[in-house]
């Protein structure tokens, strides 16, 4: 069983910056980030892919150059920084988690890849 407790959400300036992170408890192999704004579908963010030689990042479109997933391995540590925000990066963040041997890059930004989810953070960037 593996779980995710989030943290680091607020309120931020347009251009500003934030770190989300989350804590693993549990055996867990490919990890990501996805959010939700208010009224949308929830979204891939970024994804640290477990390549059997180590993790790969993997980001969307709308985040690349600005958002950089990373991890502390001895403290089970999950982390998302967050540059430049923008208004459209409003919304509940969340961290997830796959525990497979190797998950599908294909599917590195895909929810339903992840089995465990933790409750969220939410980040608020106003203009």
């Amino acid at each position: 069983q593996v779980q995710l407790v989030e943290s680091g959400g607020g309120s931020a300036q347009a251009g500003g910056s934030l770190r989300l992170s989350c804590v693993v408890s549990g055996y867990a192999r490919s990890l990501g980030w996805f959010r939700q704004a208010p009224g949308k579908e929830r979204e891939g963010v970024a994804a640290a892919i477990y390549t059997g030689r180590g993790y790969y990042p993997y980001y969307a479109d709308a985040v690349k150059g600005r958002f950089t997933i990373s991890q502390d391995n001895a403290k089970n540590t999950l982390y998302l920084q967050m540059n430049s925000l923008e208004p459209d990066d409003t919304g509940m963040y969340y961290c997830a988690a796959d525990t497979s041997s190797l998950l599908d890059p294909a599917r590195a930004l895909f929810e339903g890849a992840y089995p465990y989810w933790g409750q969220g953070t939410l980040v608020t960037v106003s203009s």
